[in-house]
């Protein structure tokens, strides 16, 4: 299996696991809140790595946005933890989330130049399909408290916005054979 297939199978492992935790039993806004801590701190994660790696300033452009945007999230999703006294718990879904993360960061650092902006990118355009299809199947629809539901509304058009940018950069980096 190349690295891209392994790098497209974790993105798709951490979108199955979310499904698969949601249809045994709908998440508390608690687990939905440590879900979207820990999703927006994978792509922290691998933007930050994708920022000191890359050599494409058009990889590291995205890279930096995906590091403010999904800080900001956080910052947001911690907050409003905070203000309705809810603790983010751990759950099979946000640990899924985390292991297939440091996953992808691993095998990220085994790559440079244009296999290492491929495999970024292509794993962004994964992730964020992923990510999207559990806000949009599970967490929105599951989410008890209006708050959290809104915060998970509001954010969604960043990441419909993260992952058409990706798509465009995985297209461009395919026409320079990147």
């Amino acid at each position: 299996m190349t690295h891209l297939a392994k790098i497209a199978a974790l993105a798709t492992l951490a979108a199955l696991s979310i499904n698969a935790y949601a249809q045994q039993s709908a998440p508390t806004d608690a687990q939905i809140a440590a879900i979207v801590v820990t999703a927006n701190q994978v792509d922290i994660d691998a933007g930050k790595l994708a920022d000191a790696r890359t050599h494409s300033k058009d990889v590291k452009q995205f890279a930096q946005l995906m590091i403010a945007d999904h800080t900001s999230v956080n910052q947001s999703a911690v907050a409003l933890a905070g203000k309705l006294g809810l603790t983010p718990e751990t759950n099979a879904t946000s640990q899924a989330l985390k292991a297939g993360g440091d996953s992808n960061v691993a095998k990220l650092k085994t790559l440079k130049g244009a296999a290492f902006d491929k495999a970024y990118v292509d794993h962004e355009v994964a992730y964020h399909q992923a990510v999207l299809d559990a806000v949009d199947h599970t967490l929105i629809p599951d989410a008890k408290n209006e708050e959290l539901k809104a915060l998970l509304v509001k954010v969604r058009p960043a990441f419909v916005a993260h992952l058409e940018h990706a798509r465009h950069l995985q297209m461009e980096l395919g026409k320079h054979g990147g």
